[in-house]
């Protein structure tokens, strides 16, 4: 007898946390945090709702803070077993958590929000983490072997096979946008019995894919004619080495003048090296433009502002400027600076290029908002608020149901999860009417029995 267990990003997209109980082993697919929800930070402290202490292994599926962000309190509250990933995931989520945990202090030491975990959980942590290659298998108790597949969301990240017994069970992690600047498609995993399966762009179709570098052009062009400010919130991964990537190319090829452009971001600056360190993770394209001596994350006039007084010194550059800063939803970091200082000025443009959840900065900004409250201020929106739905990191909902085609030819059912309760139930309306698969949106803490 065997059970999957829904712990974390049912109803909406963050939280990752999947439990899959087996008569001899009880293996975790990601523990990310609760994002977007102002009460997230106190959920995400809450004692975990099973027996951390007999799980025997996670998996991590990609080093976004969604799917890691709860690992080191996961290590905290008593699980020993061992954490496997590809070498990118462990060394980005090296990166991230430790930029995550001083955001927790700060807001704690601020705001008196409670902190879940010690900086030395994190090293404990890292302590138990192994790294696979893609498609090197892993023996785990149970008679169960694991097997990581490119998923083609972010650097390193991972869609995760178990099987036992002859048996399948997929489980997609974020699934990446065709096609993407820096990185190959998602692979086909095929004959898989049981599937479960992200779904934040479930309901909707990325109209902009084919355009986006043209749209982005048209976005920094209009800046250098108003002589004003383009303003990307960037998530330090991935979709800020997607940016860097398309400007540097425009540039290189006398598309657009080269001007300023900042980099304000000590982790998406981290993060980039990381990128320079797995180049052959990058698809084939990125890879030769490297091979032929092209610094494809560096090109005139880029600077790497690292400390907080060389961001104060971006207001004092006048005329036209671009500035890339995190967070990607403007739910902390730099960004928020940066809006606060500029958002009131009619010749800013903001632009949006990856997934606002509800309740974030970004977010309401999105749905049309005239006044904000930012650091505590209220800003009146006067920027343009533009965005472009081709640099999602998510397959839209045809790439998903095109992917599920491929290869469920014998599930038995598709758990469908990570996204928002409307656009998980479309997708799971298509998924009966057009490939009639049994297809469900499980609820939180929902337990379900498979034949596994």
């Amino acid at each position: 007898m065997a059970f999957i267990n829904f712990y974390g990003g049912t109803g909406n997209v963050t939280g990752a946390n999947f439990l899959l109980e087996l008569p001899k082993a009880k293996i975790l697919v990601d523990c990310g945090l609760i994002q977007g929800d102002r009460f997230a930070s106190a959920k995400n402290c809450e004692p975990f709702p099973y027996d951390v202490a007999s799980v025997d292994a996670l998996f991590v599926t990609h080093a976004h803070a969604d799917h890691i962000g709860r690992i080191p309190k996961l290590v905290r509250d008593g699980f020993q077993g061992v954490i496997y990933s590809t070498p990118p995931t462990r060394d980005l989520a090296a990166v991230m958590l430790r930029d995550a945990y001083k955001i927790m202090v700060y807001e704690s030491e601020r705001y008196g929000t409670p902190r879940c975990y010690e900086e030395q959980d994190i090293a404990d942590a890292l302590a138990r983490w192994e790294t696979r290659p893609y498609h090197a298998p892993v023996m785990l108790p149970g008679d169960v072997t694991a097997t990581l597949t490119d998923a083609g969301h972010i650097l390193g990240s991972a869609m995760v096979t178990l099987e036992r017994g002859g048996k399948k069970f997929l489980f997609t992690g974020d699934i990446g946008n065709i096609p993407q600047p820096l990185l190959n498609p998602p692979e086909v995993v095929h004959d898989y019995d049981y599937l479960l399966m992200e779904s934040v762009y479930g309901d909707r179709l990325h109209e902009e894919v084919e355009e986006r570098t043209s749209l982005l052009r048209g976005y920094i062009e209009d800046t250098i004619k108003k002589q004003g400010t383009l303003i990307i919130p960037a998530f330090s991964l991935e979709r800020t080495q997607g940016m860097l990537y398309e400007i540097n190319n425009l540039v290189e090829a006398g598309v657009i003048p080269a001007i300023p452009v900042f980099l304000d971001s000590p982790l998406a600056i981290g993060v980039t090296e990381i990128y320079r360190k797995y180049t052959e993770y990058l698809k084939t394209s990125a890879q030769e433009q490297i091979r032929k001596g092209d610094d494809i994350f560096d090109f005139p006039k880029l600077s790497l502002t690292r400390s907080t007084k060389d961001s104060a010194q971006i207001e004092k550059v006048h005329g036209a400027k671009i500035i890339i800063a995190g967070s990607g939803m403007s739910h902390g970091g730099r960004i928020l600076g940066h809006e606060q200082k500029y958002l009131e000025n009619p010749k800013t443009t903001l632009l949006l290029v990856g997934y606002q959840t509800v309740g974030s900065i970004g977010r309401v900004l999105q749905d049309g908002a005239k006044k904000v409250s930012i650091l505590r201020t209220d800003v009146r929106v006067r920027a343009k608020i533009a965005r472009i739905r081709g640099y999602s990191g998510h397959a839209d909902r045809d790439q998903l149901i095109d992917l599920v085609s491929q290869g469920s030819g014998k599930a038995k059912r598709v758990f469908v999860a990570m996204g928002e309760e409307r656009s998980a139930l479309f997708l799971v309306q298509r998924l009966r009417d057009y490939l009639g698969l049994d297809a469900i949106a499980p609820k939180e803490g929902e337990r379900i029995e498979i034949d596994f």
